[in-house]
């Protein structure tokens, strides 16, 4: 079973920008109550999607640099970066088949 693994300021460019293929990484912090709602969603997402996309956890609180690198102004956001670079973005606790949607097309461009 894979679970989104912990990024930090300093693993990020490693594990994210140069991965080779797409990965979800969802901004988060400890005392964000929508950031617990989607949590479960994101962790059965990453077994769903296991070898085909990489899911990543990052602490807002934690790693500001990256948060402000990327413009992260509300909790959760879910940014989904292929090649690198950021295709995607989902704002707030959204509904399973919305990311699942979302995925499908990041996948679709690969």
């Amino acid at each position: 079973m894979t679970k989104p693994i912990a990024v930090t300021d300093s693993t990020f460019e490693q594990e994210v920008v140069k991965a080779e293929k797409p990965v979800l990484v969802d901004f988060w912090a400890e005392w964000c109550y929508p950031c617990k709602m989607i949590a479960p969603i994101v962790e059965e997402l990453s077994q769903e999607y296991d070898g085909k996309i990489k899911f990543a956890k990052l602490d807002v609180d934690s790693n500001p640099q990256i948060s402000t690198q990327f413009g992260i102004r509300s909790i959760p956001t879910l940014l989904v970066f292929r090649g690198g670079k950021p295709v995607d973005q989902v704002v707030g606790a959204v509904p399973k088949a919305v990311l699942r949607r979302r995925l499908e097309a990041v996948l679709a461009k690969v």
